[in-house]
């Protein structure tokens, strides 16, 4: 709930239209305070920090935490919150809006884990077509999801707030010289398939560029002990996970950042990652990997590049490119600023804030 940009900003925008609104999240022991102004915030504790019964006490609790609130409106972030949600919204007569942040069901290593996936796809088969309203990420995901059930996504991408308000840190209290380039991965998901396992590798062939390496991840303690020991580490930074503004304010000091997910599943295949948003609204440009939704945007605003594999050989060469080429980081940069204008949440959010506004007057006119 502290660091889901997604589920603030549409919590932000339903206080925005009068409504009053609570944030339900699960309390995970590492969870960072969460303050969302005028919006309600509670955490449930489950007494099981992964696996199924997570999921199993997590959905238990959060049916009855719903039940008897009276609640109007319910949004099911994701599918792992969809059932009870579904539940409730029919028990009391709730209009129920799911989010659905990704493609879950075509997630890295779901599919192989047949009967995790089969229970899955058998609640979003089941109440995807039932819901009342639905939004998800990306055109790619909507056209799935369209195909699949037939139900027509509102496509509402997650395109960062403004940020021009927060002042940067400062290059220095990073190390970083006036000769290097300053680089930036962040995320709370950097696992494998996302690019951060090349980086070392990456970062060995390279002079003059510094990393940044923000958040959490499955590999990135190993990456922080091969660091330790490599060439390249003394060029390596890394930070914990923190609140979005705070991480903001570390990437609008860089000069560059990363986006590496590979096309490892259906989801990462049309994903459009938080983070590659968070760069355009820091003003610094982005070196993708070539997937088709987040390479169309770069190609469209020239606010990046766009690698031609994620491979420590390619990640290495066009760092180098534009450490080596002052005039051209900065025409991309230049570039990023420009598209900021048209990728901004004020811009973004029009189509939710339309969908809340009709189903407040749908609800009205009963």
């Amino acid at each position: 709930m502290s660091t889901d940009m997604r589920v603030r900003k549409l919590a932000l925008l339903m206080d925005e239209e009068g409504l009053d609104t609570t944030v339900v999240g699960r309390y995970s022991g590492t969870t960072i305070p969460v303050s969302i102004p005028r919006v309600k915030t509670t955490t449930l504790r489950i007494p099981f920090r992964k696996g199924p019964l997570m999921y199993l006490s997590f959905n238990i609790l959060l049916f009855f935490r719903l039940l008897f609130r009276g609640y109007e409106i319910i949004v099911a972030s994701d599918l792992d919150t969809l059932v009870p949600c579904y539940l409730v919204s029919r028990l009391s007569g709730a209009v129920l809006i799911y989010d659905s942040h990704e493609y879950f069901t075509g997630q890295y290593g779901l599919e192989e884990r047949r009967f995790k996936h089969f229970l899955w796809k058998s609640a979003e088969r089941i109440i995807v077509p039932r819901a009342d309203h639905m939004i998800t990420v990306s055109a790619s995901i909507a056209d799935l999801y369209r195909r699949e059930y037939d139900v027509d996504p509102l496509v509402v991408r997650n395109v960062s707030p403004d940020v021009t308000h927060l002042i940067p840190h400062e290059r220095s209290e990073l190390g970083a010289l006036n000769e290097e380039m300053l680089v930036i991965i962040q995320g709370s998901g950097l696992n494998e398939g996302r690019g951060a396992g090349q980086l070392l590798a990456a970062m060995n062939l390279t002079e003059r560029v510094r990393l940044l390496v923000v958040g959490t991840g499955d590999i990135i303690e190993r990456l922080r002990r091969d660091a330790s020991s490599s060439p390249a580490g003394s060029r390596m930074i890394f930070l914990p996970r923190m609140p979005w503004e705070e991480m903001m304010r570390y990437t609008m000091c860089c000069d560059a950042g990363l986006s590496l997910d590979t096309d490892t599943c259906v989801n990462q295949r049309y994903s459009l990652p938080n983070k590659f948003f968070d760069y355009i609204a820091a003003g610094i440009p982005a070196l993708v990997s070539p997937l088709p939704e987040v390479a169309a945007l770069v190609e469209k605003y020239g606010c990046g590049k766009v690698l031609e594999a994620v491979t420590p050989e390619s990640i290495a060469c066009e760092l180098q490119l534009l450490a080596d080429d002052p005039r051209l980081l900065s025409s991309l940069k230049e570039n990023a600023v420009e598209a900021r204008r048209e990728l901004n949440w004020e811009r973004e959010k029009e189509g939710e804030r339309e969908l809340i506004r009709s189903v407040v007057k749908s609800k009205s006119n009963r």
